[in-house]
């Protein structure tokens, strides 16, 4: 057993907000479990932890403990084998209160494997319910879903059949998980899609304290401990894609410096209470004139946050629309749309039209600050190049369309 105790304090959280305290496991050694201890009332210590090989996974604020083995591990951690030599715990001191916040970690090794705890009880398929129905586009297809949400792999309740269940229930064809700093649901992911009939998107939440970002696609982990411009490239070498997080969501508002500003971003955020407020919009027009909006529910756990779907993200897929890829392809090419919830108002590009869905009465706001007023339930309006935006007669978001 190893222990490492101490008290953090503001100046060693100004002198460098990531610690790394070491481990040595030894050969044989077939499980490590580590314990980190502290007032959670005072402050915030996120946790992870390295190997020899490089990361073995991130819990952040979640959890104050983890069990790595062979064969299994702690959601939000990688299983297999234990590499002998150097592991570091990894300690981010998210926050510190001007007293010091005392910690102590210990770890332990075993040579015997961990028992398998009991796995969950799957819950049923559900049925998708209906839709309004929406026009192919040149033999391409609008589907539904959501690109920000979270599952025990971080910080969420959930299990990924549970998510994934919910979000079927809510009727949407896609959704992509994105854990906070960790790629330990990426494995899970094709089979809880095959058993509920919904295509899930691997992702990660890039997180750090200030800002966050989504990595969509199968990519690996993403070093969050490293400036936010390498983010960008070791998701693209890799054939992901990076989109900027609820770029004004308080504590969580985007302030990271960077060189090259993505094309996605999160405009639409479910903290976004108050759709009369023109912030999102003009943080994104200002972040470059061909953003492409998506939405995130950022959904944790039911009854305290927005489900998934609110609000939906919509993208024109070309080809198979169980294929995760598909979904990526269609972002990556700008084709979006967002709207309040699945079966909400709606406004889709149709080449150089648009198709605005449910939404008589609504105004139809253009990129060069013109409007047009929406008759009928299915309206078909002229489009021009950029951001369009779907509003009432009191300037209430209510659909977006790139």
């Amino acid at each position: 057993m190893v222990t490492h105790r101490g008290r953090w304090t503001l100046r060693d959280r100004a002198e460098g907000i990531m610690r790394a305290l070491p481990i040595t496991v030894a050969p044989g050694t077939a499980a490590l479990t580590v314990r980190l201890d502290y007032p959670r009332a005072a402050g915030v210590l996120d946790l992870g932890c390295v190997g020899p090989a490089g990361f073995r996974g991130w819990s952040g604020g979640a959890r104050d403990g983890f069990t790595i083995a062979a064969d299994r591990a702690t959601p939000g951690y990688l299983p297999g084998e234990l590499e002998p030599g150097e592991w570091q715990v990894l300690l981010r001191l998210h926050r510190v209160p001007p007293e010091g916040l005392d910690f102590e970690v210990t770890a332990t090794t075993s040579s015997t494997p961990p028992t398998a705890p009991p796995a969950p009880d799957a819950p049923p398929r559900p049925e998708r319910p209906p839709r309004p129905a929406v026009p192919d586009v040149d033999g391409r297809r609008w589907i539904a879903g959501d690109l920000h949400a979270h599952t025990v792999h971080s910080d969420g309740v959930q299990t990924i059949d549970e998510l994934a269940a919910l979000a079927v229930s809510r009727g949407l064809d896609f959704l992509a998980v994105t854990d906070h700093n960790t790629v330990s649901h990426h494995p899970w992911l094709p089979g809880a899609a095959r058993r509920y009939g919904i295509t899930l998107v691997p992702g990660q939440e890039v997180t750090t304290d200030r800002g966050h970002a989504n990595v969509f696609g199968p990519v690996g982990w993403i070093d969050f401990r490293r400036p936010a411009d390498e983010w960008l490239g070791m998701a693209e070498r890799a054939g992901g894609l990076l989109s900027i997080n609820h770029p004004l969501g308080g504590d969580c508002a985007w302030r990271q410096p960077v060189t090259t500003r993505t094309r996605l971003v999160e405009v639409w955020h479910s903290g976004w209470w108050d759709r009369t407020w023109g912030a999102p919009l003009a943080w994104a027009q200002a972040w470059r004139p061909n953003v492409v909006p998506v939405g995130g529910s950022d959904f944790h756990r039911p009854d305290a946050d927005a489900l998934p779907g609110a609000p939906t993200t919509w993208v024109l897929v070309d080809g198979d629309p169980a294929d995760e890829a598909a979904v990526r392809e269609a972002l990556a090419a700008g084709r979006t749309a967002v709207s309040a919830g699945p079966d909400a108002p709606l406004l889709l590009r149709l080449g150089d039209e648009l198709l605005a869905v449910d939404a008589d009465g609504a105004l139809l706001a253009y990129p060069d600050g013109r409007h047009r007023v929406v008759r009928g339930d299915r309206c078909l309006l002229p489009a021009a190049d950029g951001l369009h935006v779907l509003e009432s007669h009191r300037m209430e978001v209510i659909a977006l369309c790139s």
